[in-house]
């Protein structure tokens, strides 16, 4: 991926945040981190962003709460992370990406790719 992204970052765990940060930021993109569903929803209303990585277990509310209220907004690319198999739910809530933890960086990467990169016209038959 060689474009800078805008990447809302929302993970109570200052260490994960950190850690998670400090790598997208050495391969190139902007990350704003917000650590609860309120300050993550202000974030997305005074900013644009091309991605949005989410934990579910946030400690005013699930990540799933915070996905339906961005879609309330804006169809902002959500991928879930989170430490258990609720795949069926944070698809439910409007997340493109479900991955669980302990996540590869490389993985991350590649999600975030299929969410951002532009999707290719379909062709039609001749």
């Amino acid at each position: 991926m060689s474009d800078t992204l805008h990447i809302l970052l929302v993970e109570d765990d200052a260490d994960n945040a950190t850690v998670l940060a400090k790598l997208l930021e050495r391969t190139g993109h902007r990350v704003a981190r917000a650590q609860t569903v309120r300050t993550a929803i202000e974030a997305v209303d005074h900013n644009r962003f091309d991605v949005m990585i989410s934990d579910l277990g946030l400690p005013d509310g699930s990540g799933l709460d915070l996905m339906r209220q961005v879609r309330q907004r804006s169809t902002l690319p959500g991928i879930a992370l989170t430490g258990d198999d609720s795949m069926e739910a944070s698809y439910a809530a409007g997340f493109g990406e479900h991955l669980t933890k302990p996540i590869s960086f490389t993985v991350l990467i590649d999600a975030i790719h299929r969410l951002t990169s532009p999707r290719p016209a379909p062709r039609l038959a001749s």
